[in-house]
């Protein structure tokens, strides 16, 4: 063995061996560290002036690992709030250092359990996180009463819980739950204004997810941006008038040729249920071509796909997933996944897509 050699060992020898000795040591120093530059990070703040918007969850019912519940974070200035609050999207905002403490409100597209299912833990976040002394404002179509009011009871002996272990300087039982505010649904393809405050204007307008009703989509504007989030909707025919001139389309899209193929596969293993569901969905949902043809027919700059459907797990599924894409659109497409973050500089035109 040569010297130089020998030594090069001995030495990673005596680092390995060092490393492992003190390893509790070590750990405990990196966790310490990281949970100091975590809480001390403010995400909005590093934002440039301007519109944002952060996937806390971009997937439908289906798991998909890459994809939690529909949840849409909107950043408009410092302000936080949340479009849909389904699995996950909390926690998921969490890890991506966007305090729940910040969200101002929450609105709902409508009350499918799966842009519902993660409320009452979003609303107990953002109570303890940040010591609010009064409930979170959810705005919704009518029946967002009767969801809160569930959510409500549900939760009501956790916040006992909180304020009786943390005391009330840290979670004061008058902030723990929700209010609920409930618009009037729009008519004749028309907004209805749900926020005009300091700037942001948020718009709802009606979408068709039949059997499902009341359902909407909201139109966000704010520095001379805007975006559209459709909810879930089939294709609708005053979409591309309720998004023109809209900076980015984030539209929802379920694949029916890559359904098909689910539903094929239940039907062969006599998951019959299964089967009929995979067949009853696509009647409510919009396909990728619809989503790229509205987004064309209203001029967007981007089109953001969101609530993907089914999940595309297997390489190649996004090129499935887009077959019939390009033959109508040629703009800049995106499939959201969790983390993806979309940013509209304030009186600006430039689309800026990254990944956190």
């Amino acid at each position: 063995m040569r010297p130089r050699f020998a030594y090069a060992l001995a030495v990673c020898l005596l680092i390995g061996g060092a490393i492992f000795a003190f390893r509790v040591e070590l750990v405990t120093f990196l966790l310490t560290r990281l949970a100091r530059e975590t809480l001390a990070h403010d995400a909005i703040a590093d934002l440039p002036e301007g519109l944002h918007v952060l996937f806390c969850g971009a997937g439908g019912p289906m798991p998909d690992p890459a994809r939690s519940g529909p949840c849409v974070a909107i950043i408009a200035g410092d302000r936080l709030l949340v479009i849909d609050a389904g699995t996950n999207g909390v926690r998921n905002l969490l890890q991506l250092g966007f305090a729940p403490g910040r969200i101002e409100t929450v609105l709902l597209t409508h009350f499918h359990s799966d842009h519902i299912d993660g409320l009452g833990e979003l609303a107990m976040q953002r109570w303890v996180g940040g010591g609010h002394t009064t409930p979170l404002p959810v705005l919704g179509p009518p029946g967002v009463d009767q969801v809160v009011a569930g959510f409500n009871t549900a939760y009501t002996a956790d916040a006992r819980y909180r304020s009786a272990h943390h005391g009330p300087s840290v979670a004061p039982v008058s902030g723990a739950g929700m209010t609920a505010l409930t618009f009037a649904m729009p008519t004749d393809e028309r907004t209805t204004v749900v926020i005009d405050d300091r700037g942001l204007k948020v718009e709802a307008f009606a979408v068709d997810h039949m059997p499902v009703e009341p359902a909407v989509g909201y139109r966000v504007s704010f520095a001379d941006r805007s975006l559209v989030v459709s909810g879930d909707t089939a294709l609708l025919a005053a979409m591309p008038d309720l998004a023109r001139g809209a900076d980015v389309l984030i539209h929802e899209a379920l694949a029916p040729n890559l359904v098909a193929r689910l539903g094929a596969a239940a039907e062969a293993t006599g998951q019959t249920r299964i089967a009929r569901i995979t067949s009853d969905i696509v009647d409510y949902h919009a396909s990728p071509r619809e989503a790229a043809e509205v987004a064309a027919a209203a001029g967007v700059r981007t089109l953001v796909f969101h609530h993907i459907v089914p999940p595309l797990r297997l390489p190649g599924a996004e090129a499935a997933f887009l077959a019939d894409v390009n033959a109508v659109w040629s703009g800049e497409t995106v499939i959201a996944r969790d983390g993806t973050l979309i940013s509209l500089p304030a009186h600006d035109t430039r689309v800026e897509v990254t990944q956190r």
